[in-house]
């Protein structure tokens, strides 16, 4: 069995600071425990995943200037996420959307090489 993940689950970026909600739109969607649920393809920038805070990542622009700016020493820089695939793996035995729903275990992958996660969801279960 795995966690759905409806909004509100709380999200966390391998080089981010801070962990952050998740944004699920009720947009003709499953509804779980009164929430919206997310399928794969809910892995959008500012619509579904938000900034954590500030990011350490060596291959975030932000961060590379900042390092330059401190003469080298390792400076965070703002996050600004960066995430054009789907995240990985879903449950395709559970359909929201038309698509796979997203599982506690799914994960995303951002372009300056942070590896997002669901760290935290609502006690929904989903047989498998």
């Amino acid at each position: 069995m795995a966690n759905a993940v409806t909004n509100g689950a709380m999200l966390q970026c391998s080089f981010g600071i801070a962990p952050v909600p998740m944004v699920v739109l009720p947009l003709s969607r499953v509804v779980a425990g009164g929430m919206p649920m997310a399928n794969i393809l809910d892995n959008k920038p500012f619509m579904n995943i938000m900034p954590f805070g500030m990011c350490n990542s060596p291959t975030n622009p932000a961060v590379i200037a900042a390092r330059a700016a401190a003469l080298g020493a390792p400076v965070p820089g703002p996050c600004v996420p960066v995430t054009v695939a789907p995240w990985a793996p879903g449950n395709p035995q559970v359909m929201v959307g038309g698509k796979p729903a997203l599982t506690n275990s799914s994960k995303c992958t951002c372009s300056w090489a942070g590896v997002i996660s669901v760290t935290t969801t609502p006690a929904i279960t989903i047989n498998v």
